[in-house]
């Protein structure tokens, strides 16, 4: 009888073991993530404004900080299956601050994602300044180096890689495995799971999970966008570097942030 209670203590241990094994390995295959931007608007502003000896970028400043917080929080969401998604803006009643010392293409970007990983492809509507275009090509090469750094994000346990992309932005991306679609907010793919964080330290910009929610997503849902001029990312890089070719220091920020 002892040996039959026994066996049965251990056939019970066991299958504990297994279910618990098998709950902690669970990999989410479609759903939304829901993330949180945040731009350090004084620490963009102080960069520039760097230099300028007029009294007026000052004042400028300290007049936004009085009614302004440091941080600017923009929420997007991440809809994916299998191995496509799209990202897009989550619109708020918020109102947008209209000071002209404020006014900064990557905090203010707001691109629609839509991404295809078995064909490489992207395509991507942008709206720069009063144009609207439709961006279609294959997807940035990205050379990630990754780390034995972690930390969790949303509840989920994700490991550090680190990239530089467009020559000089020096990228962090935070990555889980239990979602294994290779893609992330804005245009960063290309690691062995979902990017849940993203931290470009020089451009004072994070982007972060919030939620994570497992749930049937449509094709419907991972509609790309239609609307907006055709091109390829040569092509707007063209058009930004002739519209851009008057706007001395401010050129090359800019030209990063709608290249992203």
């Amino acid at each position: 009888m002892k040996t039959i209670i026994n066996r049965i203590l251990i056939l019970i241990i066991v299958l504990t073991s297994c279910n618990t094994f098998a709950q902690n390995n669970h990999f989410v295959q479609n759903g939304i993530i829901e993330f949180e931007k945040k731009s350090n608007m004084y620490a963009l502003i102080t960069k520039k404004i760097k230099g300028e000896t007029d009294s007026y970028y000052q004042a400028a400043f300290e007049s936004y900080k009085k009614t302004n917080p440091q941080f600017k929080t923009t929420k997007s969401i991440l809809s994916f299956s299998k191995n496509k998604s799209l990202y897009k803006w989550v619109e708020t009643n918020q109102s947008a601050s209209n000071s002209w010392i404020a006014d900064d293409a990557m905090a203010n970007l707001k691109n629609v994602i839509a991404t295809d990983l078995d064909t490489q492809t992207s395509i991507t509507q942008k709206n720069v300044y009063d144009d609207l275009y439709l961006v279609k090509d294959s997807l940035r090469k990205i050379d990630w180096k990754i780390t034995d750094e972690t930390r969790e994000i949303a509840g989920y346990e994700c490991r550090r890689a680190n990239a530089i992309v467009l020559d000089s932005v020096y990228v962090v991306a935070y990555y889980t495995i239990q979602i294994p679609f290779a893609g992330g907010p804005e245009s960063f793919t290309g690691l062995p799971g979902t990017i849940l964080g993203l931290a470009m330290p020089h451009e004072n910009m994070t982007w972060f999970a919030t939620k994570v929610t497992e749930i049937p997503v449509s094709d419907k849902d991972l509609a790309p966008p239609i609307n907006g001029k055709p091109t390829d990312n040569k092509g707007l890089n063209k058009i930004l570097l002739d519209a851009l070719k008057d706007w001395g220091k401010w050129a090359r920020k800019t030209l990063q942030a709608y290249s992203l």
